[in-house]
């Protein structure tokens, strides 16, 4: 299979196009067509105060703008292009399917977009440690000289990314399940599934469904497909997927690496996939304490990213030195401060029970906060696989007593504090009652296994008053 269609050359001028959808990738995708003569119609379901400025921007610059309808076809249209959050059973793309018109998501619309010798995709998806991933891996093309970015889910617009000034020698790419669902013809250089457990199953419909739209990244791969040893289902994608010819299929392992796989021997990240007589041979690439923090999953996230780069043909030295240099996002196992001889870590991020457990997996014992909204979400198997770690929890937010009954079913001697409130100063009381379980040598950790917008705007702004709390702990002796 090839590598894409560059598409920069179709004759938009008058092709009536759709834009599903205003907000971050709708409102540049509908530019970027009416710039190329399209004749752009965008649709939204809300119509709300701030959708009629956005509107209004749009409409003064000749886009037509249609708000309060989202499920009805506009006559005439060949194309629709989508924003990814919307789910595919909405009757607009049920009338599209009806009409024989095409569907393409923003990150579809980029790829057809770019030009002669665009730079190729090292592509990264999964469940957990997407962003930290590709952060890491541009880091790493970073420090073996390469232009590069990190760009797609990440926040910076693949749009931006392939039709503005600034060219590239290689984009590290992060992609939602969601963009891929939407994305039939990308075909990156090469691309890593991290790992997969139930997320968005809502959106999706199945799991099985979810998996098939992560493992649409390895479609056409022409170099590598980073799988996790450690998760079957990654590799299974592997498998099934239609690549060039030539294609590898590269594991990454937090244990010993076997030949074509990237791994950990004694405190080393080991490379016995891109080298000589791999059979036999590794190459060092870095230590476990050059990648911060040197959590398990994180040293996952890192193997993940160097399978990406050497893939690239990058140097071990760049690993290293990209390695080092990277630091995590906040609110991502985010050491806030020591106080009384307790670390108080912040893990917001972990928005559901797969990146909850990898987060308790680095650390012991530990005092637990946790809670939000459970998005449908079960949490007996995460609190069984961590109970021996808990040195007791605190539950906040509207779901909690989901974790709480599991705790009671799983970790009956595990003392609980249920706070039956949720405005954002629970946060405050929370972080006192962890630091009445927790002594010294503990951890508190806020790993909510739930999302924020309970309580909270998101994620970060949980984790801000989790560090808030926490520092007035430190300053007083009282959150």
């Amino acid at each position: 299979m090839g590598i894409g269609k560059v598409t920069e050359q179709l004759d938009w001028n008058g092709k009536k196009v759709t834009v599903a959808g205003l907000g971050v990738s709708g409102i540049p995708a509908a530019r970027v067509l009416h710039a190329r003569g399209a004749l752009v119609t965008v649709v939204n379901d809300g119509d709300d105060e701030r959708s009629r400025a956005q509107a209004a921007e749009l409409e003064a610059e000749g886009i037509t703008v249609r708000l309060g309808d989202g499920a009805t076809l506009p006559t005439g249209t060949e194309l629709i292009v989508t924003t990814p959050g919307w789910r595919p059973d909405k009757p607009l793309f049920a009338a599209a399917a009806e009409a024989g018109v095409e569907v393409w998501g923003d990150v579809e619309l980029a790829w057809r977009l770019r030009g002669p010798g665009a730079a190729p995709w090292l592509a990264v998806t999964g469940t957990n440690g997407k962003t930290t991933t590709v952060r890491m891996l541009a880091s790493i093309l970073e420090a073996a000289g390469l232009r590069t970015a990190a760009v797609g889910n990440i926040g910076v617009s693949l749009l931006d990314a392939v039709l503005g000034e600034e060219t590239y020698d290689v984009l590290a790419v992060e992609l939602s399940s969601y963009q891929l669902h939407w994305a039939p013809s990308v075909r990156a250089h090469s691309a890593a599934v991290l790992n997969l457990a139930p997320d968005h199953l809502d959106w999706h419909g199945s799991m099985e469904a979810y998996a098939a739209d992560k493992g649409r990244i390895y479609e056409g791969n022409r170099i590598a497909c980073v799988y996790n040893v450690a998760d079957e289902v990654t590799e299974d994608l592997v498998r099934e997927a239609d690549v060039e010819e030539g294609c590898r299929a590269i594991g990454f392992t937090l244990g010993t690496p076997g030949p074509s796989q990237l791994g950990v021997v004694e405190g080393i990240l080991v490379d016995r996939a891109f080298v000589e007589n791999r059979q036999k041979n590794a190459q060092e690439l870095a230590e476990v304490s050059d990648v911060q923090p040197p959590a398990p999953h994180n040293i996952a996230n890192a193997l993940a990213a160097a399978a990406l780069a050497r893939a690239f043909g990058v140097e071990a030295k760049a690993v290293r030195d990209g390695l080092k240099a990277f630091r995590p996002d906040p609110h991502r196992i985010e050491l806030v401060e020591e106080v009384e001889g307790v670390a108080y870590v912040d893990d917001s991020k972990a928005t559901n029970t797969h990146a909850a457990e990898a987060s308790l997996a680095a650390y012991d014992p530990i005092v637990w906060i946790a809670g939000g909204l459970a998005k449908g979400a079960t949490f007996d198997e995460l609190v069984q696989r961590s109970a021996k770690r808990l040195r007791g929890a605190v539950l906040i937010g509207a779901d909690r007593a989901l974790i709480r009954e599991a705790l009671a079913r799983h970790a009956p001697e595990v003392p609980v504090v249920d706070l039956d409130r949720t405005d954002t100063g629970a946060m405050s009381e929370a972080v006192r009652e962890a630091a009445r379980l927790a002594r010294p040598g503990d951890t508190v950790l806020l790993a909510p296994a739930c999302a924020s917008m309970d309580m909270f705007t998101n994620y970060n702004k949980r984790g801000e008053a989790f560090a808030d709390a926490v520092r007035a702990l430190a300053a007083t002796g009282d959150a």
